[in-house]
């Protein structure tokens, strides 16, 4: 079946389809990761955008049971140069086409995904409808023109009731903006009693729960949709120790007194240098988000900048110079990508040791 990507601008693309046979309309992003692809595709960051994938063979090793970052994933559709018919790796159980068919993900393929992305390159992340080859592009377009994207991404992939990993080690309060599972099973590794909570869960409810310390989640879309959650961290911080990846470190920033833009195009793939202020040395680091925080904006707050990224020094880490807490704009959990920040989570540990310490002297 020949299907159209038609972006906000005009530009056509017409390839072939794959995945389910659904019209759909979100913001088209481009992800430079070579690998991963299960990964991104249930990542739940990427709710309600298009994404385009830079690597141009897609699915060659399949699909399996052990590499999905949520459930049911909430990505718009899929767009490569080249989906593979079969997929061959030891692990593989189905192909791309037959988990975005029972998922209901439309994708395309065929199109020149260079031209894609350069032209989100140039002109920014935007709109785009994929549809059939069949429909007049000038009436999908003037539908699209007509369409305003959703903003209560947080809502749709945070869970709506409190759950429990637990464990026997520190109590961890993981409030869920869009949690990779990748997050959680860091904590785990690392024997945290995890408790998961809704995105909008009170400030009082969490401290009924009695952590030891917070996780703030990653989580698709613009941090200042989600106000009810900063006023939560605002209250919280100081009193318990914290740790922010991506969403959570821009609703951190907000929480203290900083602001975050939207970012041209973003940064999306698993290859993205970033520097550590203090010693200086360099990690590779997995990243996807679509906003940043203002280090301008930062003037006047208690909040460090540690981390910068090195393509653009826009800000990749805070840590509060009163408080422990401290946060990071990529994932130390990879999935997919380089585990070179994996250490971030025996830092929050460390964090905790040392709060717990402080408490048992002053008992």
């Amino acid at each position: 079946m020949k299907r159209q990507l038609i972006l906000d601008d005009g530009t056509v693309f017409i390839g072939e389809g794959f995945g389910a046979n659904e019209e759909t309309v979100g913001e088209v992003v481009f992800n430079t990761s070579m690998t991963g692809y299960q990964e991104i595709l249930s990542d739940p960051s990427y709710c309600g955008q298009l994404v385009t994938l830079t690597y141009p063979l897609v699915g060659n090793y399949g699909i399996n049971r052990d590499d999905f970052e949520s459930i049911t994933p909430a990505i718009k559709a899929f767009i490569v140069r080249e989906v593979a018919d079969f997929a061959s790796n030891w692990r593989n159980e189905s192909t791309l086409d037959e988990l975005l068919k029972v998922k209901g993900i439309p994708g395309i393929s065929g199109i020149d995904t260079r031209k894609l992305t350069r032209i989100i390159r140039q002109h920014g992340a935007m709109k785009g409808i994929i549809c059939s080859a069949e429909m007049d592009s000038a009436a999908m377009l003037e539908t699209l023109h007509e369409t305003s994207l959703r903003r209560d991404q947080v809502d749709q992939v945070s869970t709506k009731t409190a759950y429990a990993s637990p464990g026997r080690g520190f109590r961890v309060v993981l409030m869920d903006f869009g949690m990779k599972h990748g997050i959680l099973r860091e904590l785990n590794k690392r024997n945290c009693d995890v408790i998961v909570v809704p995105y909008d869960t009170s400030a009082e409810e969490i401290r009924r729960l009695q952590p030891d310390g917070i996780m703030l989640s990653n989580g698709p879309g613009d941090p200042k949709d989600v106000p009810q959650a900063i006023e939560t961290i605002r209250t919280l911080i100081g009193e318990i120790p914290l740790f922010g990846i991506c969403l959570g470190h821009q609703l951190f920033a907000l929480a203290c007194g900083g602001d975050s833009f939207k970012m041209k195009f973003g940064h999306r793939g698993g290859n993205h240098p970033v520097k550590d202020m203090q010693t200086g040395k360099v990690a590779l680091t997995s990243q996807n988000h679509g906003y940043a925080v203002d280090e301008s904006s930062l003037a006047g707050t208690r909040l460090k900048v540690t981390h910068i990224a090195i393509n653009d020094d826009t800000v990749e880490g805070l840590k509060h110079l009163d408080y422990p807490a401290f946060t990071v704009q990529y994932h130390p959990e990879a999935s997919p990508g380089p585990e070179d920040s994996n250490y971030l989570f025996d830092d929050f540990l460390k964090l905790m040791e040392d709060e717990k310490r402080k408490e048992l002297q002053h008992a």
